[in-house]
């Protein structure tokens, strides 16, 4: 009840200041367009690679919060999948109402379709802990950090982007819990990993235990 109630003050908090520094600094509208247009292009020339880092690793955080929140959807009255999709676009924003909405569930019912089986990959959580630290190295070695503090306090897009992904990456451990006891982790330094703010949600993913598919569920797919 008080995760729940935490995560309800955080979303409120977190809606309401974006719409409040939206009417202070509407003025940057037109600018901010231009830089998110930029940066969907991949067009990189000429802007901090402190905002590019940032931008790119806010499109990796969907899918990691995916390989969490997708496992536990037979228990939920409210499927995760559209506040995932919605997440690719709106971050925190449309993860947490999911998170608030959502009741713990730490059984496994053993179906894997082809996007858990995915999720559920080593490879494909490596290759996003990686992406995610040479990002990371790169932003902070290579950015120009008092242009983003301008920025930051000029623009819209900058100002809730950058909140936005200091919110996701310390959020991961309201959806790590049932993920351990999900997939057994009860002891060790695995189960303390998804509490590092940033990379503890990543590491953790590349080494967590695979979910094991029941023998009949191997067989539909199998006969499918």
């Amino acid at each position: 009840m008080l995760r729940k109630i935490f995560l309800s003050v955080l979303w409120l908090t977190f809606v309401g200041y974006a719409f409040i520094y939206v009417n202070s600094v509407i003025q940057s509208q037109e600018s901010d367009w231009d830089l998110i247009v930029k940066l969907s292009l991949g067009e990189f020339t000429g802007i901090n690679p402190l905002l590019v880092a940032i931008f790119l690793i806010m499109g990796i955080f969907p899918t990691t919060y995916a390989a969490f929140i997708l496992f536990d959807a037979d228990g939920q009255k409210i499927p995760p999948s559209p506040f995932v999709i919605f997440s690719f676009a709106f971050g925190a924003f449309a993860l947490l109402p999911y998170l608030v909405l959502r009741k713990s569930n730490t059984t496994w019912q053993g179906n894997k379709n082809w996007v858990l089986k995915i999720l559920d990959s080593s490879l494909l959580a490596i290759f996003a802990s990686i992406a995610v630290l040479v990002l990371f190295i790169w932003g902070v070695t290579q950015g120009n950090w008092s242009d983003f503090v301008t920025q930051w306090r000029s623009s819209m897009f900058i100002n809730v982007m950058s909140l936005d992904f200091c919110i996701l990456s310390l959020l991961f451990p309201a959806v790590a819990g049932d993920d351990l006891k999900r997939r057994g982790v009860e002891s060790g330094i695995l189960k303390f990993i998804p509490y590092i703010p940033l990379l503890g949600g990543f590491i953790y993913w590349c080494f967590r235990p695979k979910l094991p598919e029941t023998e009949s569920s191997t067989q539909a797919v199998a006969n499918s």
